[in-house]
């Protein structure tokens, strides 16, 4: 009985959340990665390329997926259907801006 509940309790301090985005390349991945390290409760943060998916691993404590994804808003990028701050966009790398990282691949609401 006592290990189960040791288990349930490490359960809920671990949670992982997968954000679509809009992130291209590797400047992508190193502002993604680097910046949304630092929010409170973030864990681990994996930013996978050829599916535009960020993956991450916080404890859901101290952190939530809707203030994961206005963080990553925040960066300038898109989160699901969340846009991407303008003037954080602005901000990106050149070659982010050329390659649209901040800007949707497909439509928002487009099921793919």
């Amino acid at each position: 009985l006592l290990p189960a509940l040791v288990t349930q309790a490490q359960d809920t301090k671990n949670a992982t959340l997968a954000i679509r985005t809009t992130a291209v390349c590797d400047m992508c991945v190193n502002t993604i990665e680097g910046e949304l390290i630092y929010e409170k409760g973030v864990r681990k943060v994996r930013l996978d390329l050829s599916t535009n998916t960020i993956h991450v691993e916080y404890d859901p404590r101290k952190t939530d997926p809707e203030t994961l994804r206005k963080a990553v808003t925040k960066l300038g990028y898109y989160a699901d259907d969340l846009p991407g701050d303008p003037k954080a966009f602005a901000a990106l790398p050149d070659c982010c801006q050329k390659e649209g990282c901040g800007k949707p691949a497909v439509p928002p609401n487009a099921v793919e």
